[in-house]
């Protein structure tokens, strides 16, 4: 608990915020054993999976659904503005933490942001309830974390300094996880919409490791902001992931029998 305390500023004294904090990690916990049950969100190569899974005929031509592209963009556009509306806030970017703060959390959506328009190939459909839950999500703890940061100004700094260790983590997972959206992309030519087993970087020792580098990433946001929310986003987000890595795990040895069952879900030769 020593520990614990000298790397994070005291909690607000708002009983709302706190609760959001334990909602934040307690739903991304939830989302991670749904997604490796079996129930995903909507959306990537999941985005009919019930229909697939049964056999039974697609319902995607009623459900609200839009454009992999445009759901991808409505998943990361709200929080990249609210990262980008916060430093015209008075007050907000107070201390040099909360600049840096706002600064990474710009920086991580506005690359996904450039990804999904010049990068990522799509070939699928988003579910919309699934867009807008998400999008909620992500805009939300990013209001959350700037406002936690916010409410830190002038508090006694952590015992322990981690800025310059989250700037480094920062860059390695949002490094790594560019990379391997490459990789990806380069998966399909213009035109092809079948799914192939991507090779390269760390996709010989397991099947997510862009998921693995965006865990790095948000831990490296959590440890440039070391308030309780940013801790708690960045857990619920890797218990998400790894659900998520599960189930994509699973999905890519149901549709090829030559993948090859050493390759692991998100960590090399663990998990």
């Amino acid at each position: 608990m020593n520990i614990f305390q000298s790397i994070i500023y005291p909690p607000p004294p708002s009983l709302f915020l706190n609760v959001m904090t334990a909602v934040c990690l307690i739903v991304g916990a939830n989302l991670g054993i749904s997604e490796a049950r079996g129930t995903h969100m909507a959306y990537s190569k999941f985005w009919n999976w019930k229909e697939s899974a049964s056999g039974k005929k697609s319902s995607a031509g009623t459900a609200a659904k839009v454009s992999g592209r445009t759901g991808m963009l409505l998943l990361y556009t709200p929080a990249l503005v609210a990262a980008v509306v916060s430093f015209f806030l008075p007050g907000v970017l107070a201390a040099p933490r909360g600049v840096l703060v706002c600064a990474v959390l710009g920086l991580h959506f506005l690359k996904r942001d450039l990804e999904i328009l010049f990068i990522h190939k799509f070939s699928g459909y988003m579910m919309i309830d699934s867009a807008i839950l998400i999008s909620f999500t992500y805009f939300t703890n990013t209001v959350l974390i700037i406002g936690f940061q916010y409410l830190s100004t002038g508090m006694p700094e952590p015992d322990i300094n981690l800025t310059y260790a989250g700037i480094v983590l920062f860059f390695i997972g949002i490094t790594g996880n560019f990379y391997h959206h490459y990789l990806l992309s380069k998966l399909r030519e213009r035109g092809d919409k079948a799914y192939k087993i991507p090779t390269g970087g760390l996709f010989n020792l397991v099947i997510c490791p862009h998921y693995l580098f965006e865990i790095i990433d948000l831990f490296g946001i959590a440890l440039v902001s070391q308030t309780l929310h940013s801790y708690c986003f960045a857990f619920g987000s890797m218990f998400y992931l790894m659900g998520r890595s599960v189930a994509t795990r699973n999905w890519y040895m149901s549709k090829f029998e030559n993948f090859r069952t050493g390759v692991k879900a998100l960590v090399p030769y663990i998990f």
